[in-house]
């Protein structure tokens, strides 16, 4: 029952984690009351989120030499902290860049690998559901942050929003980070063993970070996270004015509609993942990359509300589907023992991603007045994304 404790932790400080992916209610009333533009702005997520792919990678190594509670406990208070210091940075865009930006996007990366590697030694017998309920959890922060940041901003202030949240994040974060830990080397479940196909999935021995980056399977990995997080991401960071925009929405509206897309992100990392366990994971991302084609085709065309968060919730299903395969997909190919440095590496991809996506969108809405252009280059790159899921096969097997 123990290993069940520590993954209900992990998956509440994921959800606490997950609140950035709210960051589009921000984009207007800090664009309204600075004066400063769209892709000044996005900036801020955008550095957020490439400072969490390195301290993922950052994180994954150190936890080898302290343990997962010492790095989940300082990324939870980081990610707090950083957020609270958002709160006065008044027409200082600098500062935002600097608090919730560089602080606290280190924060969010030494907190994020950590459930995923811990979880994946307590639960080899559950190695793609596990990983993907843990990361799911992420995917519900914009759930619950997106309407009640909106709120806040309304009644307090857009600065003084930063404040109340970052103390909720600091007091929750710890609070769980506190539980992360690993089992005892060699434990396995009671009565577990792999099946023939998993067996023939896996690797067996466990790959070093040096070993695994002479692969072109680990870079391909890379690749395959980099361009499914470039699309979805650039939704996210832009979500809340996208449904304004097109759908013609009030403020309040938007939000919700965040609030319902992000059920999207967060099924996507449990769905996607269960699905991978049965098809493989190499199927899987083949399906997500062929579905993108169409969605963003079809997006910046759609003006109907509901049909706009149908979308939405598609992509962001398709988007957290990546997140939730990938640590199984990571794990399988190099076994699990040091997958905290080897997937926090993968997940640079997710930094690299955040400059790419929401940059592109960002910068074309602003130059063109639409989102039509940004998100049809995005269902071209999804179409030859599809060639790498489909090439790639199990690395050599060490002997």
């Amino acid at each position: 029952m123990k290993r069940w404790g520590i993954a209900i932790a992990g998956i509440v400080l994921q959800i606490v984690l997950g609140s950035v992916y709210a960051w589009s209610v921000f984009r207007i009333p800090l664009t309204t009351k600075f004066h400063w533009t769209i892709p000044q702005v996005t900036l801020i997520f955008t550095i957020c989120i490439v400072m969490l792919g390195i301290s993922s990678f950052l994180g994954g190594l150190w936890l080898k030499q302290v343990g997962p509670r010492v790095v989940a406990v300082t990324g939870a208070f980081l990610y707090g902290l950083g957020t609270i210091l958002a709160s006065a940075s008044g027409d200082r865009l600098w500062w935002l860049y600097l608090s919730y930006g560089v602080m606290g996007g280190i924060g969010l990366g030494f907190a994020y690998i950590v459930p995923i590697a811990v979880l994946l030694k307590w639960f080899p017998d559950r190695r793609g559901l596990m990983t993907g309920v843990a990361v799911g959890g992420f995917g519900i922060g914009a759930l619950i942050t997106a309407p009640s940041a909106t709120w806040l901003i309304q009644n307090v202030g857009v600065l003084p929003t930063f404040a109340y949240l970052g103390i909720a994040y600091m007091v929750l974060g710890l609070a769980t980070a506190w539980f992360m830990q690993n089992p005892a080397d060699g434990w396995l479940p009671a009565g577990w063993a792999p099946t023939a196909r998993e067996t023939s999935e896996r690797s067996v021995k466990d790959y070093t970070l040096g070993d695994a980056l002479r692969t072109w399977q680990w870079w391909a990995l890379w690749f395959i996270l980099f361009l499914n997080t470039s699309a979805g991401i650039s939704v996210i960071s832009q979500e809340s004015p996208i449904f304004q925009e097109l759908a013609k929405v009030t403020v309040i509206v938007a939000a919700g509609m965040v609030g319902v897309a992000s059920i999207g992100n967060a099924a996507g990392r449990v769905f996607w993942a269960w699905i991978s366990d049965s098809i493989s994971r190499r199927y899987t991302f083949i399906i997500i990359f062929l579905m993108q084609v169409v969605l963003f085709w079809v997006l910046p065309a759609t003006t109907s509300a509901p049909v706009l968060t149908a979308l939405a919730f598609i992509i962001l299903l398709c988007y957290g589907g990546g997140f939730g395969t990938m640590p199984a997909f990571t794990a399988d190919y190099f076994g699990s023992t040091n997958v905290g440095s080897i997937y926090g590496l993968i997940l640079t991809a997710w930094g690299a991603a955040s400059a790419f996506g929401p940059i592109l969108v960002g910068v074309m809405r602003q130059t063109t007045g639409s989102y039509r252009d940004g998100f049809h280059i995005l269902a071209g790159v999804a179409l030859l994304s599809t060639l790498l899921p489909i090439m790639i096969r199990p690395p050599a097997r060490l002997t």
